[in-house]
C-alpha cells in the first residue's frame, strides 16, 4: 500500500534522525551515534529500507533492535512500510564502536561518592604475582604518613588481600546517610579509609564464584554506596589483566590515572604493556611504572637479579611514562605484609621503605599533588561568611 496522494515523504536524513531514538541497551547509546546505521533508502511508494550493522551476527538484541527501528520509522508521516536488513561489522568497525562508547563514558561519567577533589590512582598489572597489592598497601601508608587522607579500595574482588596486609578486620559499618562506612586506620598524621570484599565475607578463605557483570556491579557499589569521606587520594588495587573491572573503573571514574606494576622480567613487561594500552583506549592517563622485586641484596652486600633486569625501564620507555621506583626484593616486605604491618610504617628506613617513601613524595609533590581548594572562590566566600558570623555553606 502506497502513501496517500500528495503526502510528503520523509527524507533519508529524517529517517536517520528518528533512529537516534533507538538505543542499544548493551552499549548504552543510540545506533546512529554508534555507527550502526548503514544505507537508508526511501522509495516513492513510501517503503523505507534501513541497513543495520551489528557488532556480531548473533547479537541477542537483534529482534529488539529490529522492532524499535520499525516502530520509530513507521512513526514518520508518509511511511508505508519498513524493511530492516542486518549485516555484521568487521573488526575495524567494531573497534570504532568501542572507541565511541569509551569516549562518551569518559565525557559523561556517572555520579559516585568519591569527592571530585580526590586524586584517583589505580594500581594495575598485566599479570598476577608481581606484588601489585603489596605496592598498593605500602604506597598508601607512605602517603598517609605524609599527613594525607588516603582511601584504599580493594577492587580485586576474587583475590582480595588488602585487609590482611593492613591488619584490619571487622565488618563495614553504616553512616547516618545510610551509606557504607569504610574501616579506618590511623597512620602517623594521616588516615587510611579502607573498603574490601574481605570485610563482607564470613571467611577470607571463601571462594567468590562471580561472573563479570557481578564483579562490575560490586565495584560500582563500592564507589556509589560507600560514604567516602574527604580524601586526598584514592588508591584502587586492581585485579590483574584488562577485563570487566578495568573497563568498569574507566566508566565510573574516568579521571583515574594508572600506576603500572611490573617485575624486572622482560616477559612481565610485555604483558604489562597491554594494561597501558587498555588505559589509553579508555581515555585514562598512565601516571608511571613501578618495578617490584628488582634486586636481592645478600648479607654480604652483593646484588642478585633473581627475576631478571630491565623490565621496568623497558616498560616506561615503551609507553612513554616515568619509572617512579624500583622496589628491591626484600624478605621483610613479605613478612610485614603477612603480619598486617606494612613496611612503609614499621621500617620506613629499610631499602624498600625508602623507595615507597620516595615514590609517594614524587607523586604527591610533583606528578599528582593534592587538589588545593584554599584559593578557590567557594572557599574564599566561606572564609568571609565565617568572619561575618554567618553559617558557612555546606
Amino acid at each position: 500500500m502506497g502513501p496517500a496522494p500528495h503526502t510528503v515523504l520523509p527524507s533519508e536524513q529524517d529517517v536517520v534522525e528518528v533512529l537516534r531514538g533507538v538505543v542499544d541497551p548493551e552499549l548504552g547509546s543510540d545506533i546512529v551515534d554508534l555507527g550502526m546505521v548503514g544505507d537508508v533508502k526511501v522509495a516513492a511508494d513510501g517503503r523505507v529500507s534501513v541497513g543495520v550493522a551489528l557488532t556480531i551476527s548473533g547479537c541477542p538484541l537483534r529482534t529488539q533492535i529490529r522492532e524499535d527501528v520499525e516502530s520509530k520509522v513507521r512513526g514518520l508521516p508518509g511511511v508505508a512500510d519498513v524493511d530492516v536488513t542486518f549485516a555484521e561489522m568487521n573488526q575495524e568497525q567494531r573497534s570504532a564502536v568501542m572507541q565511541r562508547v569509551r569516549k562518551r563514558l569518559a565525557d559523561n561519567p556517572p555520579a559516585t561518592e568519591v569527592p571530585l577533589t580526590t586524586r584517583v590512582i589505580a594500581v594495575a598489572s598485566g599479570k598476577g604475582g608481581v606484588g601489585k597489592s603489596s605496592v598498593t598497601v605500602n604506597l598508601a601508608t607512605a602517603m598517609a604518613a605524609r599527613g594525607l587522607n588516603v582511601g584504599v579500595l580493594d577492587a580485586d574482588i576474587w583475590g582480595f588481600s588488602v585487609p590482611r596486609m593492613l591488619g584490619i578486620s571487622g565488618r563495614l559499618g553504616a553512616t547516618d546517610e545510610r551509606k557504607i562506612r569504610p574501616n579506618e586506620l590511623k597512620v602517623g598524621k594521616g588516615t587510611l579509609q579502607v573498603v574490601s570484599m574481605g570485610f563482607l565475607v564470613d571467611d577470607e578463605q571463601q571462594a567468590l564464584m562471580w561472573r563479570g557483570l557481578m564483579l562490575s556491579k560490586a565495584l560500582e557499589q563500592f564507589l556509589t554506596d560507600v560514604g567516602w569521606g574527604p580524601m586526598d587520594y584514592l588508591l584502587v588495587d586492581m585485579p590483574p589483566g584488562t577485563g570487566d573491572i578495568q573497563m568498569a573503573l574507566g566508566r565510573l571514574l574516568p579521571r583515574t590515572e594508572l600506576l603500572v606494576v611490573t617485575t624486572p622480567a622482560i616477559a612481565a613487561q610485555k604483558v604489562a604493556t597491554r594494561v597501558a594500552d587498555m588505559a589509553r583506549r579508555s581515555y585514562l592517563k598512565v601516571l608511571g611504572v613501578i618495578e617490584n622485586m628488582s634486586t636481592f641484596t645478600c648479607e654480604h652486600g652483593t646484588d642478585y637479579a633473581l627475576f631478571g633486569e630491565g623490565g621496568g625501564a623497558a616498560l616506561s620507555s615503551d609507553i612513554g611514562v616515568p619509572l617512579l621506583g624500583q622496589v628491591p626484593l626484600e624478605p621483610a616486605v613479605s613478612a610485614a605484609n603477612d603480619a598486617g604491618q606494612p613496611l612503609s610504617t614499621t621500617a620506613p628506613d629499610s631499602p624498600a621503605g625508602r623507595v615507597f617513601a620516595q615514590v609517594a613524595a614524587r607523586i604527591t609533590d610533583e606528578l599528582l599533588p593534592p587538589v588545593d581548594m584554599a584559593g578557590c572562590t567557594a572557599r574564599m566566600l566561606d572564609a568571609v561568611e565565617a568572619k561575618l558570623g554567618a553559617t558557612p555553606r555546606a
